[in-house]
């Protein structure tokens, strides 16, 4: 029988279907204001299968499914590991929250820290300060701010950096430097939480974040390795769902 993995999170939800280890679908959608409903039509387009569920929403999947959960950690671990099985060390960069996760050779999870009450170092921080820089996420995320003089943004909470943003607008600082900044801010702001719990190579970034050119080589700087990123990093909790025994 097809496995299904289910990642229901803050902002999207993402579905996998493995047939023995092969994906043969990925879908995504925007989780809007009613995630079940929309889960309910992406799993109507899909054959039957096994179901596990894991993100914000996998309690909600549990009860309206009846299907198995799994933790965001696990999820994140057994996902890594299946598109590298080198991975050490997994960095996840999602809407809402962050995880630093360690894990053994065989994916099993060693250590783990979460950000989840801060938007700070998070898809939802940078979101917010690319509208403010009146900027799509496509230009906030060019790799080549690097080249542009810095400013200092102060402060890591999201209302007070928006806030230096819009007065860094008002002095006329270049919004390249200023967008710069903020993704270094973001990059200091994950790599504390990955220091948490030491840094072993490989390395792999996940999430939607991953995504982010811009990002992701101010965090590798920071951390000082090089940092794997699949075709398809935001499908890694999905595709660690389907796997879960």
């Amino acid at each position: 029988m097809p496995r299904i993995g289910l990642d229901i999170g803050s902002r999207n939800i993402k579905i996998a279907l493995l047939d023995g280890e092969r994906i043969t679908v990925l879908k995504k959608e925007p989780s809007g204001f009613d995630p079940m409903e929309r889960c309910r039509r992406l799993l109507a387009e899909l054959p039957a299968g096994q179901i596990t569920a894991t993100g914000y929403g996998r309690h909600l999947a549990e009860k309206d499914f009846s299907c198995a959960t799994v933790s965001e950690i696990s999820a994140f671990a057994r996902g890594a590991r299946f598109f590298d099985p080198t991975v050490r060390t997994v960095i996840d960069v999602g809407g809402q929250d962050s995880k630093a996760i360690r894990v053994d050779g065989a994916g099993r999870v060693l250590l783990f820290e979460m950000n989840d009450k801060c938007a700070a170092g998070t898809g939802k921080f940078l979101e917010i300060m690319a509208r403010a820089l009146e900027m799509t996420m496509e230009e906030f995320g060019d790799p080549l701010h690097r080249n542009e003089s810095r400013v200092r943004i102060g402060s890591l909470c999201t209302v007070f950096a928006e806030s230096e943003v819009v007065s860094l607008i008002g002095r006329g600082a270049d919004r390249r430097s200023i967008a710069y900044a903020l993704h270094d801010m973001a990059a200091e702001r994950v790599s504390s939480l990955v220091g948490r719990i030491g840094v072993e190579p490989s390395v792999m970034l996940a999430g939607g974040c991953a995504r982010n050119p811009l990002f992701a080589e101010l965090l590798a700087k920071r951390l000082g390795t090089p940092l794997l990123i699949g075709e398809t990093p935001e499908f890694t909790g999905a595709v660690g769902a389907a796997l879960t025994e």
